[in-house]
């Protein structure tokens, strides 16, 4: 039997490869770090500065309805990804075989009543059972101080993040955007 980890690496694996066949580049602006939160606020919109905190990006702009944001949770200790996507009012839904290991939604995204808008399978509507499908999926990456963007090796509820390091939930639709923007 293959361990919930290991499927999940080789799915996003799979789906990188994809993405990235079908997209030379993630064609992303660069985002501007944001001036250190106020002494007692802990979340604010942007990218934090430079060790001073944990960015958190969710873009759903693949979807129809969908957007891209970015806060700082300011912190100085090691923190649970799960608190930072708490604190920015996030409604995250897991898959029924999985939990919250894998996410199926990110506040009500993509629709459980409509169609994604695949071209890869036009009437496709996520009911998260079990694994999303490979062409429409959220995935969750991470990004250490000064590193390069890779698929979280863990779920949202276990993961934990430094200062200075990123996190983002990215839906990626028919393999785009096939990876965060820098």
């Amino acid at each position: 039997m293959t361990s919930t980890p290991r499927i999940l690496t080789l799915l996003a694996a799979g789906a990188l490869a994809l993405g990235l066949s079908a997209c030379a580049s993630t064609g992303g602006a660069e985002r501007a770090e944001t001036e250190s939160p106020d002494p007692g606020q802990t979340l604010v919109d942007g990218t934090c500065p430079t060790g001073k905190g944990v960015t958190l990006a969710v873009d759903s702009s693949a979807l129809k309805g969908g957007t891209s944001q970015t806060w700082c949770y300011a912190t100085t200790e090691k923190i649970a990804v799960a608190d930072i996507v708490a604190a920015a009012g996030l409604t995250v839904e897991g898959t029924k075989q999985y939990g919250d290991q894998v996410v199926c939604r990110v506040n009500g995204l993509p629709s459980a009543s409509e169609p994604v808008g695949s071209t890869k399978d036009p009437a496709y509507i996520e009911k998260c059972e079990s694994m999303p499908a490979g062409f429409a999926y959220w995935a969750l990456w991470t990004k250490t101080e000064g590193g390069t963007w890779d698929y979280a090796q863990e779920g949202l509820s276990t993961l934990t993040a430094q200062p200075g390091e990123s996190v983002e939930l990215l839906f990626t639709l028919d393999g785009v955007p096939a990876a965060p923007a820098a």
